[in-house]
């Protein structure tokens, strides 16, 4: 019996379970204080009287915690998925993210977990030997409230 390729377990519906993650006060506060230094998400007192009411993470923050995670975890989880653990040089660059959404803020001591889902798959009509994978990720908070979400793909060896 001839071993299946990576790429043909691959199938559309199959859901990687990236993890889980702590949003805490003082990382916050750092990471906004780095890379996007609105008042909301560097002090308690301008959160307060802003829309949101209270500090909060940057979006960029929260997509940063997804990445890693899906870094961290996914490629387990495509083992975990396809029972196959021949993927580690399968995986080529990714063309990007579509439809990137923050649909709810991220609070101090929030736990937000992540998944993503198999949307679809395509050969390369211009790269023989390589396709895409399509993704719609998500982040739900510990109340179940979806927090973020965004459409992805990443390309991946065929043969």
């Amino acid at each position: 019996m001839s071993r299946r390729r990576f790429y043909d377990l691959l199938q559309p519906g199959m859901v990687q379970e990236l993890g889980s993650y702590t949003f805490e006060r003082d990382e916050i506060i750092d990471f906004a204080s780095q890379f996007d230094p609105q008042p909301f998400h560097l002090s308690e007192e301008a959160a307060a009287n802003s829309n949101f009411g209270a500090l909060c993470a940057s979006g960029w923050h929260t997509v940063s915690v997804w990445m890693r995670m899906n870094v961290m975890n996914g490629r387990t989880e495509l083992v975990r998925l396809t029972g196959n653990a021949d993927i580690n040089s399968h995986f080529g660059p990714s063309p990007g993210v579509r439809n990137l959404k923050w649909l709810w803020p991220v609070y101090v001591g929030d736990t937000i977990t992540f998944r993503s889902t198999l949307t679809g798959k395509r050969s390369s009509p211009n790269r023989p030997g390589w396709g895409m994978v399509m993704s719609h990720s998500e982040g739900f908070n510990q109340n179940g409230k979806l927090v973020i979400s965004m459409d992805g793909a990443v390309t991946i060896r065929t043969d």
